[in-house]
């Protein structure tokens, strides 16, 4: 989402693209694995929570009573809760990411319990709590890890800890679908209120009680200004999301719609989803430091418009239009995963800040392709869904490149 470049007077090319060297960013301890692993398996659940929701879309439209245009805006306007993050910004620099991680995963699991009212007005306000925690956890848990590790090998560790949103998928996905199957669409709520309360506890157990030590100016500066090569990045990384969600959101209902997939296909194609997602977040930690953040970002968007020429192109074959949601799927989780590495690092002195910001602009991005994707789905199909797609893409691209302008 946001970058720090090289400071300093050297020569470059106008048509390389070359990764920025870090400034001084030396960790203040590093992570125990083990501590990951805990904080990785609590994003999974609070990623199960949210994730869910999308495929299986039409499960919901029955229980309610509503069409798929209501529940999208719904989901769009639920998106807007992502702002508090701005809030907690302050906070994180101040080495409070731990208060803030369990009181996210707290207001997650009562969200599931609301849920279960079982209308369309419930649902909406159980959604806003559920962003409201999903996002402030993930802000927090990034706050917590590149306060710790090094920009150098950051991709490696976050990448790590981003395998929550395909394990969310891989795992949860199937287990979603025989919930669904066995108690109907109340079951999946009834076990995400228990599991994040669960992670809750195990995150307040793991993680240091005394927050991280900081300098006495990080304590008492004021909220400070992101430079306009900033604020490039921050809409690169930010128009990347919808360009992943906008399809993703309309994909249990356009593989319904189109195909007639049942809600136990939907399961599988959903695990298939996951697989292949994880198959990026690994290549995110394994790759991403050695080729090049700002590459790996661009490649990512690239590929996004690879998937999304499969799908237009699929016809009546099931197989080859899942093939082209997968591709897309791979090239979005690859690309924006890298982007929260630049974010990280786009304002050493005030990370926690910068990645809050960050989060807040990605909700509105996010807020406005749910509710477009939505509409357009309705009006012209998938077709209208993807060309959203693209267009977020593009301007992604578009803003990293301009970013390195100003150099």
């Amino acid at each position: 989402m946001l970058v720090l470049w090289r400071s300093g007077h050297h020569h470059r090319s106008a048509h390389r693209v070359t990764e920025p060297a870090p400034s001084n960013t030396s960790p203040d301890r590093p992570i125990p694995r083990a501590t990951l692993v805990r904080l990785t398996a609590a994003k999974a659940v609070a990623n199960t929570a949210l994730r869910w929701i999308p495929p299986f879309l039409p499960t919901l439209e029955r229980a309610f009573g509503v069409s798929t245009t209501q529940l999208t805006t719904v989901l769009g306007l639920g998106e807007t809760a992502g702002l508090s993050t701005v809030v907690v910004g302050k906070h994180l620099d101040q080495g409070r990411e731990r208060l803030i991680m369990i009181g996210a995963l707290t207001t997650i699991s009562v969200s599931s319990v609301i849920a279960l009212g079982g209308s369309i007005w419930t649902f909406a306000i159980a959604f806003v709590l559920l962003i409201l925690g999903v996002a402030n956890f993930t802000v927090a848990a990034h706050a917590f890890i590149s306060h710790r590790i090094d920009y150098r090998w950051r991709a490696r560790s976050i990448g790590l800890f981003e395998t929550s949103w395909a394990l969310a998928l891989l795992i949860g996905g199937p287990i979603i679908a025989i919930l669904i199957n066995v108690f109907g669409w109340r079951g999946p709520f009834v076990f995400l209120a228990a599991g994040c309360g669960l992670a809750a506890l195990g995150v307040a157990l793991s993680l240091p009680v005394a927050p991280r030590r900081v300098s006495a100016s990080a304590a008492n500066q004021t909220r400070q200004r992101l430079t306009p090569k900033a604020w490039l990045v921050v809409l690169g990384s930010a128009t990347l999301a919808p360009a992943g969600l906008s399809i993703f959101v309309i994909s249990g209902t356009w593989l319904n719609d189109e195909f007639g997939v049942s809600t136990g296909g939907l399961g599988l194609i959903v695990m298939g989803f996951g697989f292949f997602e994880l198959v990026a977040s690994v290549s995110t930690a394994t790759f991403a430091d050695r080729v090049g953040k700002i590459k790996s970002t661009l490649g990512g968007t690239v590929v996004v418009l690879l998937g999304l020429a499969v799908m237009l192109s699929a016809g009546s074959q099931l197989w080859l239009g899942v093939a082209g949601l997968l591709v897309l799927l791979i090239g979005f989780e690859y690309g924006f995963v890298t982007s929260l590495s630049l974010v990280s690092e786009a304002m050493p002195e005030a990370r926690g800040t910068t990645l809050a910001v960050g989060n807040a602009v990605g909700t509105l991005t996010r807020g406005v392709g749910t509710l477009l994707t939505g509409v357009l789905y309705a009006a012209y199909g998938v077709s209208g869904s993807a060309a959203l797609s693209a267009s977020a893409a593009a301007i992604s691209a578009a803003c990293i490149l301009l970013s390195r302008s100003l150099d």
